[in-house]
């Protein structure tokens, strides 16, 4: 990813890309509730966003469009509100704004406002406070075909498909749909991939039907300092962190891969919430486990949480579903039920 950064980097440069003084939308993202709380989340842009590409078209027609969707003039230190609460965007124009929490399970919304009084409706979702566990998934070469552990093929796939080629792991889309209809399990996506992205993300997953959840991707900016302040195994713990975090007492199955640091990632966060996680399951997107990864995964299985690997989520959907039905309701989750 730092490569791919660093080209986007150049071609911002190159397109004159500054940051913006006035704000004129707000680019919503999906927010998460806490024990107590709302979080909204969004970033502040001088114009809409780009519209993400849908239909045919040609691989240079794909490259100029994801090029278009990181060309973005974002607007620091503008007041964004809601509810009488406010906050203020950051140095990229991102927010976090937290509201009070009133709100019975599931997907809702809140008007988030810029001073001028222009809204726009934040999407969020709460989850179901009788789900035996929650399901924080990883997504390249997870839930979507991405060759992420081959960088000249991660960045042909990333730069030159669109939400119509882009290819789900229908098993993915199988498996995880059986989890939130048999036991209401909500689903968190982790992801290294830029915010720039999100709406492109979250296309693919309607056309797919992947079961859509909150987002929490990485903010790369344009400064090299930020980008390098924080690596792959550090935004993806930080953020298996912050889900915890919000959904105290409430058992985790952790889904990823064997093609980049998955094992590790997962197996540190183990050991960071002693009984928390309940399964661990990993896709082997490429032929082959090299020896570090072998390594990684002996460690993970010794830690004595089931773990399920293979190429295929479905030889192991069902007997996830049986050991997650047979959980008991978390004690910490019942009093936040509304």
């Amino acid at each position: 990813m730092r490569l791919i950064h660093t080209l986007i980097y150049k071609l911002d440069s190159a397109f004159g890309r500054h940051r913006a003084r006035t704000p004129g939308a707000i680019d919503p993202h999906i927010g998460y509730a806490t024990e107590t709380g709302i979080v909204l989340r969004g970033r502040v842009l001088a114009r809409e966003p780009k519209r993400v590409r849908t239909g045919k078209s040609g691989r240079l027609g794909n490259l100029r469009a994801m090029v278009g969707l990181f060309r973005t003039k974002e607007v620091s230190a503008v007041t964004v509100a809601c509810g009488g609460r406010t906050t203020v965007t950051d140095e990229e124009g991102y927010f976090s704004l937290t509201v009070p929490r009133d709100h019975a399970a599931g997907w809702h919304t809140a008007s988030v406002a810029l001073p001028d009084g222009t809204e726009t409706p934040c999407p969020f979702f709460v989850p179901d406070p009788d789900a035996p566990a929650i399901l924080i998934s990883d997504i390249d070469d997870t839930v979507l075909e991405t060759g992420a552990w081959s960088l000249f093929r991660n960045l042909w796939t990333t730069f030159t498909g669109n939400v119509e080629t882009r290819r789900i792991y229908r098993d993915a889309v199988d498996v995880y749909t059986k989890l939130r209809k048999a036991a209401n399990i909500p689903v968190f996506f982790v992801s290294s991939s830029p915010w720039n992205i999100h709406g492109f993300l979250l296309a693919i997953f309607e056309r797919t039907g992947l079961p859509r959840g909150p987002l929490f991707l990485r903010d790369f900016g344009v400064d090299r300092d930020k980008f390098i302040t924080a690596g792959h195994g550090d935004h993806k713990g930080n953020a298996i962190d912050l889900i915890l975090q919000a959904n105290p007492g409430c058992p985790a199955v952790l889904a990823g891969d064997t093609g980049q640091e998955d094992a590790r990632i997962y197996r540190a966060a183990i050991a960071r919430y002693p009984g928390r996680i309940k399964a661990v399951i990993l896709r082997t997107p490429k032929p082959g486990v090299d020896p570090r990864t072998e390594r990684d995964l002996d460690a993970l299985r010794a830690t004595g949480v089931p773990v399920f690997a293979g190429r295929d989520f479905t030889a192991f959907g069902t007997e996830l579903q049986r050991s997650l039905r047979d959980q008991p309701v978390p004690a910490g989750n019942r009093h936040r039920r509304r």
